[in-house]
């Protein structure tokens, strides 16, 4: 693909009309970006825009489509669900839905009941409201550089600017840096944001206020891939139990990627509740919020009192809880060996990109979980946002995003957000992706000009407060 001043045309063109009728031209303004794509298709790993050109996907719906695009599988689950005439009758329990809600709970054992919902926001604003409703308290803990959702408990410090929040501090907490506008004060007031990987400022939380949650993604993955270091999360499970407050993992993104049972059966620490979404139907809209019997039980509490509201009229909606059916059943064949052959394909990549960074006198690190990476320009992995922040070359990161991305490499044009394998992609697409790299690298390393104006900076360029630009999962 050569890129011209003409690339994205067609796109340009559509996001302008669409601006005619939707503020920001894109139903969710966390999708907008700079290009500008509007994609028609994808199958497997590969999408093309209505401009006919074609990318190899690593961006994967902010990594929901973990079988890759059009799953044959999951589609025809979904045909077949609509030839037996599925619908949606708003009344009583269905057969699907007891269907999932057992197989999730099988490959899950730390999960003992769940709730459907449509989607992750939704999930962690009911484990939230589970919490304050079993501990009678309303303060909740979040992390610096997560993204729960867009409810007003939680939206807050994605990606933030270092003269919003502050310099680290620890033990302590940050100030509410709003996602959104119309938050108010009083829901800002029991939120308190700590960074991740640091226990002394939980801990000094929980001494001060009455919490009732620890909310958080057990890898930071808005970020890139921000890792638990040893012993953190044993810790947060400790501190939540000596002060009666509520574990909860975020495993929007986590769940299914990394294992059947999540990343809390990799980590081996088990939460009182958990959320899902994302992979768990391969990008049909879906969300499950799970956990310990005796928390998932305050749904059907009976004192009235103390029962936690949950409804939605397309809560496992037939065609959705069909592909969620398929999609998890697909992961846990082994016939197909779904996660052998992401992480080797995540292995080969990792070895490939590293080999490539070490030939270029700039620091670089790449960051990965199994099919989950991220390359970082800084000298080391990241442990918390505000390392990030100090340290990762973002005018870099993004230039080296864009130039992939004329080359048909698609990762989110944003920096530091993760790129996604999935199990449609194969070993040539990983090879490919390596020599458009490397060529992309030797072009921005060995001749900045490059067609453009060179990006490396000669410090880091702290990130900016855009709300258009504060992405989430």
């Amino acid at each position: 693909m050569n890129p011209t001043v003409n690339q994205w045309k067609n796109s340009a063109a559509m996001l302008r009309r669409n601006e005619q009728w939707i503020p920001g031209g894109v139903v969710s303004l966390n999708r907008k970006s700079e290009p500008n794509i509007c994609f028609q298709k994808g199958r497997g790993s590969r999408v093309w825009d209505i401009d006919n050109n074609e990318y190899i996907d690593y961006q994967a719906g902010f990594a929901a489509a973990f079988l890759g695009h059009s799953d044959p599988d999951v589609n025809e689950a979904v045909r077949e669900s609509l030839g037996d005439e599925s619908i949606l009758m708003g009344a009583g329990p269905t057969d699907s839905e007891g269907q999932f809600a057992e197989l999730f709970c099988r490959l899950v054992p730390t999960v003992e009941k769940i709730e459907i919902t449509t989607t992750g926001s939704e999930a962690t604003y009911h484990a939230i409201r589970i919490a304050r409703a079993a501990t009678g308290r309303d303060h909740v803990i979040i992390m610096q550089g997560g993204y729960n959702g867009w409810h007003n408990d939680v939206a807050a410090n994605v990606i933030s600017n270092l003269s919003d929040i502050g310099p680290r501090v620890s033990p302590g907490e940050y100030p509410f840096d709003s996602l959104s506008a119309g938050i108010p004060e009083v829901h800002k007031s029991l939120v308190h944001i700590v960074n991740f990987n640091d226990l002394p400022s939980v801990e000094s939380v929980l001494k001060k206020f009455p919490v009732a949650g620890i909310l958080l993604e057990p890898i930071l993955q808005n970020i890139g891939v921000v890792k638990p270091r040893d012993g953190y999360l044993q810790g947060l499970r400790k501190l939540a139990d000596e002060n009666g407050s509520l574990l909860i993992f975020d495993e929007v993104k986590t769940g299914f990627r990394h294992a059947l049972g999540g990343y809390q059966q990799v980590c081996g620490v088990t939460p009182d509740l958990s959320t899902f979404g994302k992979a768990i139907a391969n990008g049909y809209p879906m969300g499950v919020i799970g956990g310990k019997a005796k928390f998932m039980d305050y749904f059907a509490h009976p004192e009235k009192a103390k029962r936690v509201l949950i409804a939605g009229t397309f809560n496992a909606h037939p065609l959705t809880t069909a592909a969620a059916i398929a999609t998890l059943q697909k992961l846990v064949s082994p016939r197909h060996k779904v996660y052998e052959h992401v992480n080797h394909l995540g292995q080969m990549l990792e070895a490939g990109l590293t080999t490539i960074l070490s030939r270029f006198d700039a620091p670089s690190h790449v960051a990965r979980e199994n099919s989950a990476f991220c390359v970082y320009f800084m000298d080391h992995a990241p442990r918390d946002f505000h390392d990030l922040a100090l340290h990762h070359d973002f005018a870099f990161d993004k230039e080296y995003r864009l130039r992939l991305i004329e080359q048909g490499i698609f990762y989110f044009p944003l920096p530091i957000k993760q790129g996604s394998i999935s199990f449609a992609h194969t070993a040539r697409d990983i090879e490919e992706t390596l020599e458009k790299t490397k060529a992309v690298l030797e072009a921005m390393m060995n001749h900045p000009d490059g067609g453009r104006k060179s990006a490396r900076s000669s410090s880091p360029t702290p990130p900016q407060t855009d709300p258009n630009q504060l992405l989430p999962k």
